[in-house]
């Protein structure tokens, strides 16, 4: 049978090794003697911050006796949240993170420790602490998986929040997982869940996905707003955004959604819907700010649907619309490229007026209007395929294939498959241009992104 060690014996070995007594150690950690007795002769329990000052004391590491304080305070004696709270706060300033999950994992066994350990993870996101945040909201999550609370349905939220990062496959996992939830959420919350579900469909390109998201969130918008104004006293909880843009924003992303599927008449009433909004009975600052933002995406939406429907004409419009928003600027770019690659126009005087916004295409972040890094790293490789095919195909070899290979490395970085592919497609195209030296520096990505595929 083995014998777990505990902290008091390692302190009592310490003691005797140091040839100290009580009343001198205590003088050493600043804690009282009538404590550390305590501690010894196993008649109190301990805090963490009376472990770390004994710690500090007997000149160790902090978090030395984690693994052992888990041991002999949480495993082996009945669980005390008083104990824990602090604990857990510790293990994340400390970065210990295997410390929290034996913590989760030890304690989980009994649903009554659930909603203590919910309010810990919802303080730590709230803090920006998500790697940690995300251990308690997954333990949370699979001590409840058979209870069909909202409070599961909360977790899960959080968890495809911060899992969503750059890698496009992980993402889509996250969002699968995720969906078969977001019905479960209260309506206010349920919102904004769908806006964030459907953001990330959009930047993997999943349209029907999108348009089906979209629609469930209009139909909440909708009700929503109805009950926002036929009841007489304010709503106590209030989601991100006014209530109109919900109802708006699945306008926009229908829109969008058709659109990118070749739907144009579709897309065009959309993007025409989007714009009206004489409905909206709202007056405020926020309102007005946003009202503004959806009429000039409407109206540009108008410009860039005809655009792609072979109209031309359009085009000096669109370039103007796109340019009023820095945070257009990038995603409407790239519909240029597109449009001038499929109908063969030339768009150099466009890109010579906005020389300044290609040069440093790299720096951009977007803004916090209705696009996320994910969306906005989809629109910059995007945006690069383009400019590398425009490029080449006007004999700009040198400046294409920068292009080329400044695409090639970001879909690398996001595990973006698709861009991948037509990166390599171009280079197919095009090869016999391509320098040597751009070619190893290809060859050596290539290989790279075949090793990722498997």
């Amino acid at each position: 049978m083995k014998i777990t060690p505990t902290i008091r014996a390692e302190l009592e070995q310490y003691l005797k090794q140091e040839g100290l007594n009580l009343s001198q150690f205590g003088q050493i950690t600043g804690m009282n003697r009538g404590i550390i007795s305590s501690i010894v002769s196993g008649n109190k329990s301990m805090s963490v911050n009376q472990l770390d000052l004994m710690t500090e004391g007997m000149g160790l590491p902090e978090g030395h006796f984690y693994d052992l304080f888990i041991e002999n305070y949480i495993i082996d004696t009945p669980p005390n949240m008083r104990r824990i709270k602090p604990f857990l706060y510790r293990c994340v300033e400390l970065d210990k993170f295997d410390s929290i999950r034996r913590v989760v994992g030890a304690i989980m066994d009994n649903l009554l420790y659930s909603p203590k350990l919910f309010e810990i993870a919802e303080s730590l996101y709230e803090q920006g602490r998500h790697d940690a945040a995300l251990l308690l909201y997954e333990g949370v999550a699979e001590a409840e998986k058979y209870q069909h609370s909202e409070r599961l349905a909360v977790c899960q939220y959080r968890i495809f929040k911060i899992q969503i990062r750059d890698d496009q496959e992980r993402n889509l996992q996250a969002a699968l997982q995720f969906e078969s939830f977001v019905k479960r959420l209260d309506a206010i919350d349920q919102l904004d869940a769908l806006v964030d579900l459907a953001n990330v469909y959009r930047s993997l390109r999943k349209w029907e996905r999108v348009e089906e998201v979209a629609k469930d969130l209009r139909t909440l918008g909708k009700a929503q707003y109805s009950i926002a104004h036929s009841l007489k006293r304010e709503q106590h909880k209030k989601p991100l955004r006014p209530l109109f843009f919900y109802i708006t924003f699945s306008n926009s992303l229908i829109g969008g959604a058709n659109y990118e599927q070749g739907n144009y008449e579709l897309a065009l009433q959309a993007a025409y819907e989007s714009a009206d909004l004489e409905w909206v009975k709202e007056t405020d600052k926020e309102t007005k700010h946003w009202k503004n933002l959806f009429q000039e995406w409407g109206e540009a939406n108008v410009c860039l649907t005809k655009l792609m429907a072979g109209n031309r004409e359009v085009l000096p419009a669109y370039a103007d619309l796109i340019t009023r928003t820095k945070d257009e600027i990038l995603p409407g770019l790239w519909n240029i490229m597109i449009a001038a690659n499929r109908y063969s126009i030339d768009v150099d005087d466009i890109l010579n007026r906005l020389e300044c916004e290609v040069s440093n295409i790299h720096d951009y972040h977007g803004g916090i209007q209705t696009n996320d890094q994910q969306n906005i790293n989809n629109q910059l490789v995007g945006i690069l395929s383009e400019l590398a095919e425009y490029c080449l195909s006007r004999g700009q070899y040198e400046k294409g294939v920068r292009y080329l290979l400044d695409g090639m490395r970001k879909s690398i970085i996001i595990n973006n498959e698709r861009s991948i592919l037509r990166y390599m497609i171009i280079v197919e195209r095009y090869q016999k241009f391509v320098l040597a030296e751009a070619k190893t520096e290809y060859h050596n990505l290539e290989s790279y992104a075949r090793r990722l595929s498997y």
